[in-house]
């Protein structure tokens, strides 16, 4: 909605470089929110499955007090619980919540990338609302991109008509895209364009790695955060070269909508998309990152070895019981005997080795051991994997965490699932009250607390420490140290350094195979 009046000398108007909007203010009118922005054009018709391309300007004033549609997913999860319009493929907007008086402050800033395993999310659900953080002193922006087969569709016909011969990824170039939009407008919101922190959760780590990577996105970066994810190296989410996805891609075209037509494929409704995209739900056909050739010119790992990557400060870790519930809530349970024999299969002449570091001497020792494996192999030997390569080849200072304070439980999930995966989020934001059914206790509220601290101390200085808080370490070879995010938050050295080297010299050499061969 667009609006003329009434806006000189209003703080809510800020000029973009597209034209001006109008915000409003929080509840508390501490902080200034601008929801809904366009920061590309709407990608649809003949720009569907295309770079992001700029925005439309208009006049007049255009009203940002609603968030913008978020996009088109084949998936959902109960706990994503969005304030929007609905899903829509027009849906390329970004906010921002500043606490600034002034374009004059020139505050910190950070962007948030939401995660949701590349298929599903979006910057509207409660949990992920930015003006608590704001509170303390930062600007927080927060980005729609394109998911699933709408943000990372590869096909040889793609390949051909772009430019840079390149196809997917349009995902994460609309990540770019918000972070370049950042880097012209943040200045007139208060935000300081030279000082930009990416940070991100799940899907959104995996990105935040990936944009540390890209020569079009990581001179844009100062300081980045992760939460448990990492695009380096995973046993279970890798990004696969463009060849390789192309035929997939190809060949899921062909059979689902019987062409491979771009203008063809280009006319096909969301509708008809969902549907033949929904038909292959539970089968291998996932629709993620590649390495294109141009946003991620060689695999992220071999970027991060070369040292080609921004070297910025970083935080990265995971929750101590990331997916721990697939094993501890499961009808069937590993007893000693099953769990030594089903790892016997998979890590054969090392088994030997890899049992002394998941023991499994009686059934309970087994059910830990098959929490920590489980989680190791979803998200934690990714992170860690990010972690070394930062600090081998970074040249700036690393900061490792884990999350350790089990969950109260909620309405989606049961204590006993521990600290699981994603259930930080509300900490980092300090949106406790956005999580339905929860009981919060002292402890909670207090590591809320100081995990908003450590996080926006970072983002002003590059280093999470100051005031009362524990002593945050660094993390580097010659004193592994982690810092334990708990009820008493506490740094100590890393219990399992040699459970994740021993993964490494496993999966780590598979997947440089893989990328051999693919190369």
């Amino acid at each position: 909605m667009l609006t003329t009046a009434g806006y000189a000398a209003n703080p809510l108007v800020v000029k973009t470089d597209k034209g001006k909007v109008e915000g409003a203010y929080t509840t508390d009118q501490q902080v200034r929110a601008f929801k809904g922005i366009p920061y590309a054009a709407p990608p649809v018709g003949d720009l569907r499955w295309q770079p992001p391309q700029p925005a439309a300007k208009w006049k007049g004033v255009r009203t940002a007090t609603e968030f913008g549609s978020h996009c088109i997913q084949t998936i959902g999860y109960p706990d994503m619980i969005f304030h929007d319009p609905g899903p829509s493929e027009d849906c390329l907007t970004l906010n921002v919540w500043t606490p600034s008086k002034s374009k004059k402050d020139k505050l910190p800033v950070m962007v948030w990338i939401y995660g949701g395993g590349y298929t599903a999310g979006g910057t509207s659900e409660g949990r992920q609302d930015g003006q608590y953080l704001a509170h303390r002193g930062v600007v927080v922006v927060s980005m729609n991109y394109r998911l699933g087969i709408f943000g990372f569709f590869s096909l040889p016909a793609l390949t051909a008509e772009s430019p840079h011969h390149a196809s997917g990824n349009y995902g994460l170039m609309d990540q770019t895209a918000a972070l370049q939009w950042v880097k012209r407008n943040i200045a007139a919101f208060g935000g300081d364009p030279s000082n930009i922190t990416l940070f991100g959760e799940s899907a959104g780590a995996f990105s935040v790695s990936a944009q540390m990577a890209s020569p079009l996105a990581k001179d844009l970066i100062t300081k980045a955060i992760g939460e448990s994810g990492g695009a380096l190296v995973s046993a279970e989410l890798t990004f696969p070269m463009r060849e390789e996805q192309e035929k997939r891609d190809e060949a899921f075209a062909q059979s689902t909508f019987g062409t491979t037509s771009l203008a063809d494929l280009r006319k096909l409704s969301v509708d008809e998309i969902l549907k033949g995209v929904r038909a292959h739900t539970g089968t291998h056909i996932r629709f993620g990152p590649n390495i294109d050739g141009y946003f991620l010119p060689e695999p992220v790992a071999q970027i991060y070895a070369e040292g080609k990557q921004a070297h910025i400060p970083m935080i990265a870790g995971w929750n101590k019981d990331e997916a721990r519930a697939a094993v501890t809530l499961a009808k069937v349970q590993p007893t000693a005997e099953s769990f030594r024999a089903d790892e016997e299969k998979e890590f054969g002449a090392t088994a030997d080795e890899f049992l002394k570091l998941y023991p499994s001497s009686t059934d309970a020792e087994a059910v830990e051991s098959a929490g920590d494996l489980v989680s190791d192999r979803f998200i934690i030997y990714s992170t860690w994997s990010w972690l070394e390569a930062q600090v081998a080849t970074g040249g700036s200072p690393v900061y490792r965490y884990r999350f350790d304070l089990g969950s109260p439980g909620d309405k989606f999930h049961l204590a006993a699932m521990g600290a699981f995966h994603s259930d930080d989020i509300e900490y980092v934001f300090g949106t406790l009250d956005s999580r339905q059914q929860a009981v919060w206790r002292p402890e909670d509220r207090k590591l809320s607390d100081e995990i908003q601290q450590y996080w926006t101390n970072f983002a002003k200085t590059g280093d999470p420490n100051g005031g009362n808080l524990p002593k945050w370490p660094t993390y580097h070879p010659t004193d592994w140290m982690v810092m334990h995010l708990d009820a008493d938050s506490e740094a100590k050295p890393d219990a399992h350094r040699a459970r994740y080297l021993f993964l490494d010299s496993v999966w780590g050499k598979r997947s440089k195979t893989e990328q051999q061969v693919a190369q």
